[in-house]
């Protein structure tokens, strides 16, 4: 029992934000390809996926970090870094995860077979981005949008242009919300002679920010003109635009708690868009609410 808990923490179970995180958007994929119903099947499919491969890179991250992360003071505890679970198990960890995740991928089409491989790949190196980029968001990014174009092709066999319009608005926010968390490691980051956006924006953090936000809701905004969306869409996304400007405002002091407060708020916002989402798909107009907006 006590090796089960300390893969628990290994895999972040006790951390679901970021399983979230990675959840919501393959939703919005899964609502707008199957058209608001795509099949249990797939929706069983890509949840399972979801956490298994959220779970395979965390173990990854953390081996690749397990030197380094005793130095900074948030994972300082991590199982890896303490000692409790050894390098070789979170790589047998790591690899039963990935086989796991592609055996469901295996039940899918071909394209998105290719493409999980692409997803495996960036997940697997992203931990190690860091060491020689100040960049590595970026690659989360990517990594956490695979999904999209996956779903799309699993549900309809193609990748039509919406699919990269979301991958795009993903990836911008994937980076932005990675930034805030970044923020609240960046002395002790500095120290350890790792990489990150926090520190290649430097005193421009917040702008940056506040940029990708920007444009994160501007390729939103692009996607629901091209499902002429109905208003519950619009309004998830003055909701979301709402609770960025909330998180600037958290994150103005630069204090590293605010920071972590404002990287977690970011669930909320992939919940407002795919309820917006379902919502257009679910539910018929409604007249007065249309001439309100």
């Amino acid at each position: 029992m006590s090796r089960l808990h300390h893969y628990h923490k290994l895999m972040r179970m006790d951390k679901p934000v970021g399983t979230w995180l990675l959840a919501w958007p393959t939703f919005w994929a899964l609502l707008v390809a199957g058209a608001g119903d795509p099949s249990l099947r797939m929706v069983a499919i890509f949840a399972a996926g979801v956490f298994l491969m959220r779970s395979a890179g965390c173990v990854i991250n953390d081996f690749a970090d397990r030197k380094i992360d005793g130095k900074v003071r948030r994972t300082q505890q991590r199982p890896l870094a303490t000692g409790a679970v050894t390098a070789a198990e979170a790589l047998i960890l790591f690899a039963g995860l990935v086989l796991l995740a592609f055996l469901l991928v295996l039940t899918l089409n071909t394209l998105t077979i290719g493409l999980s491989v692409i997803a495996v790949v960036l997940a697997a190196f992203y931990p190690f981005a860091k060491r020689f980029t100040y960049l590595p968001q970026l690659f989360l990014g990517a990594a956490f949008s695979m999904a999209i174009p996956m779903a799309f092709a699993a549900v309809e066999g193609r990748l039509p242009l919406i699919a990269w319009v979301l991958f795009a608005a993903n990836l911008l926010w994937t980076v932005a919300y990675d930034t805030e968390y970044a923020m609240a490691d960046r002395e002790d980051d500095l120290r350890a002679g790792i990489k990150s956006s926090a520190i290649l924006f430097a005193r421009f953090d917040i702008l940056a920010i506040a940029v990708l936000q920007l444009l994160t809701l501007l390729l939103l905004s692009i996607a629901g003109w091209m499902l002429h969306a109905a208003p519950y869409y619009w309004i998830a996304l003055a909701i979301a635009a709402t609770m960025f400007a909330w998180q600037l405002w958290m994150i103005s002091g630069r204090q590293a708690d605010q920071c972590l407060r404002a990287f977690k708020q970011n669930h909320y916002v992939g919940m407002a868009i795919a309820i917006g989402l379902a919502l257009h798909f679910w539910l018929p107009d409604v007249p007065w609410l249309g001439s309100i907006l």
